[in-house]
């Protein structure tokens, strides 16, 4: 730790080293100027205009920011440091040179992990990780348990955005005829949505005793998860008047206004698939509120959702296919999770993450497993950039 400490500061004093390392120091250095560029170009009015390009740009631009004020914490510790060995070098009252051992040795410790912030900062972030995101939970196998399950995971993700003061807001769901849903789709929005809980999609498999099970036997049930960043209106070109609406009255509890208004929107819309050249029908109900602009809007949201997922599903699996161990490649069908009751047991097969405290898991208590997955995904990151 010392010796990369003394390197960084032979470099700053323009001295030489290993060519290597002096290259991460140089990007580093360089990065100055390009913050100086951004800041200038998001005060440009036709950059403004440009809102595809205007949002990118502030995104890079508060990147670029944390990157640089790393960096200037970086140089002020190998700066403190550099200074307490000057001391304990040339100073001749023993009394400071105490001090600037205690300096020292509170200072060194520091560097390593301040390294890895910053090559974790020069990693590029994925632009769709500050998204607000659409949670699509669907029964698997197993019938009326599977149908239970997806209830579980739509009560635990619901307790888990409550502790990250996240809002959510069911957009559609079909009731199990034992409990749960065979399918609730809702929206999640605040802070870094989309790059928390896309480590969440793939099948959840479930171990337990059903309650309808009259022998005893634990049963094997499953449901998928699908994690969509919420596109920006931007960010999907739609006709709007080639869909066709149709409204309905909702159904469930709402008393007489149930009855008498058709708050219930449903969307059609034929779109082409740019990879497959193929043409689809898409089908949209909302009846999450009683307004029915409001579920117009929320309906359109979800088929510009949809349709950004379709058109950047090319690129998601692009992406996978050069990670071998990615731990969110998007892959829907791929077994990722496993509860199971009888052991209390939690199991993320990405990472070979096991834990025993599954009631609180279930309640919303996931951080922890998260940020291994975040871990192991940023270690990957830093290999394939050569960090």
């Amino acid at each position: 730790m010392r010796d990369m400490a003394s390197f960084f500061v032979l470099h700053i004093t323009k001295n030489t080293t290993a060519m290597a390392e002096n290259a991460l120091l140089e990007k580093l250095e360089g990065l100055e100027f390009k913050f100086q560029e951004i800041s200038t170009l998001i005060t440009d009015p036709s950059v403004i205009a440009d809102q595809k390009r205007y949002v990118k740009l502030n995104r890079e631009y508060r990147d670029l920011e944390r990157v640089l004020d790393a960096l200037k914490k970086y140089k002020n510790l190998l700066s403190g440091i550099e200074e307490a060995k000057n001391v304990i070098a040339t100073e001749s009252d023993n009394e400071l040179k105490e001090l600037a051992r205690m300096e020292l040795s509170d200072l060194e410790p520091k560097v390593a992990p301040m390294e890895d912030e910053i090559k974790l900062l020069l990693i590029p972030s994925d632009p769709e990780d500050a998204k607000n995101c659409v949670v699509e939970i669907r029964g698997g196998t197993g019938g009326d348990e599977a149908a239970l399950f997806a209830g579980d995971l739509y009560r635990m993700y619901t307790k888990y955005c409550e502790t990250k003061g996240w809002k959510t807001s069911v957009s559609s769901f079909t009731e199990g005829t034992a409990g749960g849903y065979k399918e609730i789709i809702f929206n999640v929005t605040g802070e870094n949505v989309y790059g928390t809980l896309k480590y969440e999609s793939g099948v959840h498999r479930v171990q337990r005793v059903p309650v309808t099970e009259t022998q005893g036997r634990v049963h094997t049930s499953a449901a998928t998860v699908a994690v969509l960043p919420e596109a920006d209106e931007f960010d999907v070109v739609i006709n709007e008047g080639e869909i066709k609406w149709e409204t309905f009255r909702s159904s469930g509890a709402g008393g007489q206004n149930v009855n008498k208004v058709e708050s219930g929107v449903r969307l059609r819309y034929m779109w082409k698939n740019p990879i497959t050249n193929e043409e689809q029908e898409i089908l949209i109900e909302c009846t999450e509120t009683r307004d029915q602009p409001k579920n117009k809007e929320r309906a359109l949201s979800r088929l510009r959702t949809f349709i950004y997922d379709k058109e950047h599903q090319k690129y998601i699996d692009d992406i996978a296919s050069r990670r071998k161990t990615m731990v969110s490649t998007g892959d829907r069908s791929a077994k990722i999770r496993t509860y199971n009751f009888p052991q209390g047991r939690i199991t993320d097969h990405r990472i070979n993450y096991t834990i025993y405290n599954l009631n609180a898991f279930l309640n919303g208590d996931i951080q922890d497993c998260i940020d291994q997955l975040i871990i192991a995904e940023n270690a990957e990151r830093m290999k394939e950039n050569e960090l």
